[in-house]
């Protein structure tokens, strides 16, 4: 506590903020605090969830058990299933529990090991589609050469060069918000540990952390967006120097799919991006989170299953197995 003389010569007196960032606890708000709507959103969370898993985990079992499937393509589907397990786990299993149990708290390390994972599977979603738009664009422009390009080790590769920038993208967000002081136990008003809010929340200066915070933003998802849209561009010209109509149809229905989910997956997270920046309601921008960062997850098993007969039959086959 700090005295100090006002022109009266009364004393004030103020209480310096303290940091307690060691024991702090933040309270996520999630999306309604109206109780006959719990148990609706456990029940719904908890379908997605169940769902998203299944979905998924079929899709790897299904692509591992059939040689058929053992090619580039479904090499980076499965990963990119198992990475949609990861994205979902880090968010909705903490929002069922807070239903379940009334409690809203999450303590600083567990804010910042979500925010971590929360990023490093976002970011892997991201690179693993790039690498998918990149696969396309081999097999539809240089199909004579694409199983000498698409190599093993070089997909092998691309998917260690996935992880690594992944990992860089977690490291930096959570390195960046560990450097932050938080006085007061704190109300973050999305159902995640949301870095924008946390820089809303932190009690000193933050200006130079919003501009790495887009900076980076930019770099992990620009780059990709970029890399996606030149390879379609690419694509799409050689789709069209085609000279049969069933040519045109069969090459743009091996992109389909992945043209889909990229739409969903992007759309999505820039126009929640976008969104944050202006507007001055966050639970708004929580509840339209929840399409990138719960639903789509939820939804690429079946864009890829309902859209692929190799996909289609191999889990008619391993569900055949296991009968």
């Amino acid at each position: 506590m700090t005295q100090r003389r006002d022109s009266t010569n009364q004393c004030l007196c103020y209480v310096e903020p303290q940091n307690v960032t060691g024991t702090l606890q933040f309270i996520l708000l999630g999306f309604s605090d109206d109780p006959e709507l719990q148990p609706l959103m456990f029940i719904l969370f908890l379908s997605i969830y169940l769902v998203t898993m299944l979905g998924n985990l079929l899709i790897i079992l299904a692509i591992g058990s059939d040689s058929r499937l053992h090619s580039p393509m479904y090499f980076f589907l499965s990963n990119l299933s198992m990475a949609d397990i990861g994205f979902s786990s880090t968010t909705v299993p903490k929002v069922i529990w807070d239903i379940q149990t009334h409690s809203r708290a999450i303590s600083y390390a567990g804010c910042l090991t979500q925010l971590s994972s929360l990023n490093f599977f976002g970011c892997l979603d991201s690179a693993l589609l790039t690498v998918m738009a990149y696969d396309r664009f081999v097999a539809i422009c240089y199909p004579l050469h694409y199983l000498d390009i698409m190599n093993p080790h070089f997909c092998s590769l691309l998917l260690l060069v996935s992880f690594l920038i992944s990992l860089l993208d977690s490291q930096l967000h959570c390195l960046m918000i560990s450097q932050l002081s938080f006085c007061t136990n704190t109300e973050i008003p999305h159902f995640f540990c949301d870095p924008p809010q946390l820089l809303k929340l932190a009690c000193n200066d933050t200006s130079t952390n919003k501009i790495l915070v887009y900076f980076i933003g930019a770099i992990f998802g620009g780059i990709p967006v970029s890399g996606i849209l030149f390879s379609y561009y690419k694509t799409v010209s050689s789709i069209l120097r085609i000279s049969s109509s069933g040519g045109k149809y069969k090459a743009f229905s091996t992109c389909g799919s992945h043209l889909s989910v990229v739409c969903l997956f992007y759309g999505t997270a820039l126009g929640v991006y976008l969104s944050s920046t202006v507007s001055h309601y966050p639970r708004k921008a929580a509840r339209a989170s929840v399409v990138y960062a719960v639903v789509t997850p939820m939804l690429n098993p079946f864009i890829y299953s309902l859209r692929n007969r190799d996909i289609k039959r191999a889990l008619q086959r391993f569900l055949n197995r296991i009968a």
